[in-house]
């Protein structure tokens, strides 16, 4: 027994210091494409919501008419974070480099984040083949390392949340990491209350820490805003439905299929909410079923919301690209390989919003992968039992309990 821990210790560490160095090197990688290639527009609408920031403050912001820009939907917390990359480019350094350096090292972070909850699932070679394929994500290295939105920092937030729940046992800082997922990006909303119920299965003092780490820096930060300027706020960002494009899922297929524009302008409009409502049910469903599988009911949940989702953006990919890895690695993969050649022919059209027919096409065709891969995930995740013990043999299943017992050395770092 102690050779078989000792050579389980060693194949955690060196999976660990392989998964490192990826991380490192896709790191890299996005940094290289941000400091080299001048992106979309969003990096010049970002730079603008910037200086607007500077001018008017990360709070007043909301209240203002920015001539020239697309609404500014952004969180509190991103109104920080343009500040102080504002004055960052201050000292030389290009905003156009810098507004993608929060989604980069996100990236960085989730690829080690993926590896702790895949490893205390399934054996180490499959933990590192899942972050290995995070930190090559060609999703994420377009989004991430040429688009520069914030999605990717929400989505590891979001599951650093669910994976110090679940797997680090610790309620104070999940809540935390909770609050600030829907700080960066609201787009997280939606995983806030299987949070929630997975606090709730742990007890009444698990549920109780949680709520304060959440609800102390929800008042930090949105605090502020919600007692100076709440209407603005709710109208820019809690009730914002997206672009309306027909480029991806539903609203694309509606169209194709000339579905009356009566239909197609509801799911975009008010009907988009019952979408939203359905993903947020299936996530407390999930995690009231299996809270030790806290972190696949959040990837499953956002991969949910983008499967539903009645608006169009690449870099709306992201919120699948890394999750997907955690119910399972050819699901990760397939979608990666499909929806990262989608998201390359994509930017490298005239317009992000402007996709070719080859385009559409393999996104109509991500949009099925994706479909395929929550229901096998999905299937995986419930073939654990409530007590966590996998219900199939465990060199299929690689969605199961944190092991009970660790061997020494190999605790998360």
């Amino acid at each position: 027994m102690g050779i078989r821990m000792w050579c389980e210790t060693w194949d955690v560490r060196r999976a660990r210091a392989a998964v490192l160095v990826a991380a490192a090197a896709g790191l890299l990688a996005r940094v290289v494409i941000a400091a080299c290639v001048p992106g979309p527009a969003d990096v010049r609408f970002f730079q603008g919501f910037a200086k607007a920031v500077s001018v008017y403050g990360p709070v007043r912001v909301y209240e203002h008419a920015l001539p020239g820009l697309p609404v500014y939907n952004h969180p509190p917390l991103a109104g920080w974070m343009l500040l102080g990359l504002n004055g960052l480019s201050e000292f030389g350094m290009s905003f156009g480099t810098l507004i993608r350096w929060p989604a980069s090292i996100a990236d960085f972070l989730c690829v080690l984040l993926v590896f702790e909850i895949v490893r205390r699932r399934a054996a180490p070679r499959t933990a590192m083949l899942c972050a290995i394929g995070v930190a090559v994500s060609p999703v994420l290295i377009a989004t991430s390392g040429y688009h520069g939105n914030t999605d990717a920092v929400a989505v590891m937030f979001a599951l650093a949340a669910a994976h110090l729940l679940a797997d680090r046992k610790s309620p104070l800082a999940a809540g935390v990491a909770a609050a600030l997922s829907i700080s960066v990006k609201f787009v997280p909303v939606v995983v806030i209350p299987a949070l929630l119920v997975g606090a709730l299965r742990g007890g009444r003092p698990v549920l109780v820490r949680f709520a304060a780490g959440f609800a102390a820096v929800f008042a930090l930060v949105w605090g502020p805003v919600l007692a100076t300027v709440p209407q603005d706020l709710t109208a820019d960002v809690l009730e914002y439905a997206g672009g309306g494009y027909r480029l991806w899922g539903l609203v694309r297929f509606a169209d194709a299929f000339g579905l009356p524009e009566s239909v197609i302008g509801f799911m975009q409009g008010g009907g988009h909410f019952l979408f939203v409502l359905l993903c947020v049910v299936a996530g407390v469903r999930l995690a009231w079923l299996r809270p030790a599988q806290l972190p696949g009911v959040v990837a499953a949940t956002l991969g949910l919301l983008l499967l539903l989702s009645t608006a169009s953006g690449l870099q709306y990919l992201t919120w699948a690209a890394a999750g997907l890895f955690v119910l399972g690695f050819w699901e990760g993969f397939a979608y990666n390989c499909v929806l990262g050649l989608t998201a390359f022919l994509g930017y490298s059209g005239r317009s992000a919003v402007r996709w070719s027919e080859p385009v559409l096409q393999l996104g109509a065709a991500g949009w099925i992968v994706l479909a395929a891969g929550l229901a096998t995930g999905v299937h995986r995740l419930l073939a654990t039992r409530p007590g966590g013990d996998p219900a199939v043999g465990a060199g299929r299943a690689q969605v199961s309990a944190p092991r009970t017992s660790q061997p020494s050395g190999s605790a998360a770092t």
